[in-house]
């Protein structure tokens, strides 16, 4: 079965008042199986205009990264979201297909 992904691009605007919604989505990852491949560090954008952070959460499936966005305690996180970042969001299923060979 294909992992599931969140794969976000964030502004975050109050970085304090952000604190809370960190502590909060966390229960909400741990819940769905959610595991940090990116969070924010270093990024280079070589083509098109992603915002300051770039964030990327592996899920065991992508019906699980579904259900942890409209899951309840997720929706609780959001909530501390508000107003204190923006957030462009895609979830996506992984790919288990051929991969490019060495030549």
């Amino acid at each position: 079965m294909a992992k599931g992904y969140w794969v976000a691009f964030a502004d975050v605007s109050d970085p304090e008042g952000y604190k809370a919604y960190i502590a909060e989505n966390a229960k909400a990852f741990r819940k769905y199986g959610a595991r940090f491949l990116t969070r924010g560090g270093k990024s280079e954008t070589p083509e098109g205009k992603p915002r300051s952070r770039v964030v990327v959460i592996e899920f065991p499936s992508y019906d699980a990264a579904l259900a942890c966005y409209r899951s309840p305690e997720y929706a609780k996180a959001m909530a501390l979201r508000q107003g204190r970042s923006v957030m462009d969001l895609a979830i996506t299923e992984g790919y288990e297909g051929p991969q490019p060979t060495d030549t």
